[in-house]
């Protein structure tokens, strides 16, 4: 298999969630780029922009997932080189670590002999378990909510640039966002487990850049929920719900007895979004917080529709600060 691959192949293992009793994973199958993160540089930005677009996935390669008790899954890459593993499994909670991770290992099944994998053919993949004591779990959107992206400028450009041409050891995050979130994530307590989740728009293409971000910045780990890369002759049918929305909705469902923070920013959809699930889910929403972008128009639009919304408190905040004074006067954090 893969006997005519000239580059060295890998498996991405994307940070999933699932249950004591519902294991699901997923991940691509690629040829390996060399791109590295590490390197600095204008041109080194732009050389592994182009590198995490210009993929070469493995279609139809059957790998084996192997669990911290030596169970073994398999599983089939699609004609993009995605991998998905949906499985009922018993005693799932108690190969976790305190965090609630599941660690396993992914691994091409055959590989011919002159074929280079990377890492030994042993590529980490991780689950994310909640534990019963979460006090709350946290959703949060990534671009200008965390990550300093520049969604809201005109024609996106910033967005663009940031993405093709800065190093993501120089991309920054909002101010207070790193604090805010651990305390979110420690709870009132100061030491429970809180889960968070992290979703965005963008591709699953970026998701080692974005893995990296949220690692450097000391955000507190959590799935990143991405989207497949829509091309312009894409014959597939849309979704029916925007990608955020769905995944939000998905959350809820797979975790009914725990309640969320919801955390976005004023410059796209989020709001439209995220209060539309708090209607959708009242009991399970505690908190909408919005972070106000430098776009006039579009913060008065938000302002305009939180003075109306009255199902949970929902806040557009300018500051981290803001929203910790906020969390900490209702019994989210310490």
């Amino acid at each position: 298999m893969f006997s005519k691959n000239k580059d060295p192949i890998q498996i991405d293992g994307y940070q999933s969630y699932g249950t004591k009793d519902h294991l699901y994973l997923i991940g691509r199958a690629l040829e390996h780029e060399g791109v590295n993160l590490e390197k600095t540089g204008f041109i080194s930005a732009f050389k592994n922009a182009f590198k995490q677009f210009a993929t070469d996935e493995l279609r139809h390669a059957k790998l084996r997932v192997t669990l911290p008790d030596d169970s073994v899954f398999y599983t089939t890459t699609d004609a993009e080189g995605y991998f998905k593993v949906d499985e009922k499994v018993e005693g799932l909670g108690e190969l976790t670590n305190s965090e609630g991770w599941l660690q396993l290992y992914v691994s091409f099944d055959d590989v011919d002999k002159d074929v280079v994998v990377i890492g030994k053919n042993k590529f980490p993949c991780e689950m994310l378990i909640p534990s019963q004591t979460a006090e709350y779990g946290v959703i949060s959107d990534v671009d200008d909510t965390i990550l300093h992206t520049g969604v809201a400028s005109l024609l996106k450009w910033r967005v663009i640039f940031n993405t093709l041409f800065k190093d993501v050891g120089k991309r920054t995050s909002l101010k207070g966002a790193p604090e805010l979130y651990q305390k979110l994530h420690r709870g009132k307590s100061g030491t429970a487990a809180n889960p968070m989740f992290y979703v965005s728009n963008s591709p699953w293409n970026l998701y080692k850049y974005l893995e990296t971000f949220i690692r450097n910045q000391l955000f507190p780990k959590g799935p990143i929920l991405l989207r497949d890369f829509r091309g312009p002759f894409e014959k597939t049918p849309k979704p029916e719900k925007p990608h955020k929305q769905h995944e939000i909705r998905n959350i809820l469902k797979t975790y009914p007895d725990l309640k969320f923070v919801l955390i976005g920013d004023s410059g796209e959809h989020d709001v439209d979004i995220y209060l539309e699930v708090a209607q959708e889910y009242p009991e399970q929403i505690l908190a909408v917080y919005l972070r106000s972008v430098n776009h006039k128009k579009k913060v008065l639009r938000v302002q305009g529709v939180l003075k109306k919304y009255e199902t949970t408190p929902a806040v557009l905040v300018e500051k981290s600060e803001f929203a910790e004074e906020h969390a900490r006067s209702i019994g989210l954090i310490k």
